[in-house]
């Protein structure tokens, strides 16, 4: 099934979507440098008389006509926290439909979110989610059961739906996160970055804050690159309203073009580089580009993770 042609009904089921995003994905691992890299177990070993019969692979038996079965990690190798910025700015573009073609950047990362916890099943790797705006609204440990998966989905799922009239601070919500994670993991963090300068600082220390205990940190820039980078607006006269502190403006898009891209891309190197300095990922994500991006850097991390 092609992904574009998914109903905006139908992306409301995040468990069948995530699916398909991490089947896609999947099928060009092998033309890949993660060429081998196991995504469903971890080897397999050959069936000895008297095991269960349930891990047996019918379809290497098929090809092979020996009996294997997959041999599973006997503990999670991983423990992952994901955390989304629920607030005003992340609900841009206004969107009354989501379709796979059509998304805000709380909806965009909702899926991404979905598609990561899809892996890490596969990798039996343990998963836990945060989510705050104006409050911290959600919090739920690393775990790795099949129980707990739907329950985050269902936190996901309502973010799809959710309206958010509400500005953050970030960096408060990012201090009390880290003060729950106890034992090293991977933290993937879904947000804009929208803050005034004064906060800049702030977050970044509360960015290290996660680093703490050994943590790896990955900040997913989200963003959408065709307005927010590029200002790709025709040239009729617009009234430009900050959805979290009201303030309005009205400008020719055309006249401050140039200078408004300049900026931010000035920004996103400051980004990066601070990001560099802390020793924290830094991945600029277009939400027009689809999830390899994201499913990769896990697999990077994955990888990497000692």
């Amino acid at each position: 099934m092609n992904l574009s042609e998914v109903k905006s009904s139908e992306i409301k089921n995040l468990d069948l979507l995530a699916k398909q995003v991490v089947e896609g994905f999947i099928t060009g691992i092998h033309k890949s440098p993660f060429h081998g890299f196991s995504v469903e177990f971890s080897e397999h070993k050959l069936y000895n008389k008297g095991e269960s019969t349930r891990q047996i692979d019918w379809k290497l038996f098929a090809k092979t006509e020996k009996l294997y079965t997959k041999k599973y990690e006997e503990e999670t190798n991983l423990r992952c926290h994901i955390i989304i910025d629920n607030s005003a700015s992340m609900h841009y573009p206004l969107v009354k439909n989501q379709t796979l073609e059509n998304l805000d950047k709380v909806g965009f990362s909702a899926i991404a979110a979905a598609s990561l916890m899809e892996i890490l099943k596969r990798q039996r790797d343990a998963v836990g989610l945060s989510i705050y705006s104006d409050t911290y609204e959600y919090y739920a440990p690393e775990k790795g059961s099949e129980r707990h998966r739907k329950m985050l989905l269902h936190q996901l799922e309502q973010l799809l739906v959710s309206e958010s009239k509400t500005t953050t601070e970030t960096y408060k919500y990012l201090h009390e996160i880290a003060e729950k994670i106890h034992r090293r993991s991977l933290i993937f963090l879904f947000t804009d970055m929208f803050q005034t300068n004064q906060e800049d600082e702030a977050l970044f220390e509360a960015l290290r804050h996660l680093k703490y205990n050994k943590h790896e940190v990955v900040l997913f820039h989200t963003y959408d690159a065709k307005t927010e980078l590029n200002f790709n607006f025709d040239n009729a006269p617009k009234k430009f309203v900050d959805v979290e502190t009201n303030e309005e403006i009205n400008v020719y898009a055309e006249n401050v073009q140039e200078k408004y891209k300049e900026i931010v891309e000035d920004y996103f190197k400051e980004l990066k580089n601070k990001c560099l300095q802390y020793k924290i990922d830094y991945v600029p994500v277009d939400i027009n580009k689809g999830y390899n991006a994201i499913l990769t850097t896990y697999l990077l991390q994955r990888k990497n993770f000692k």
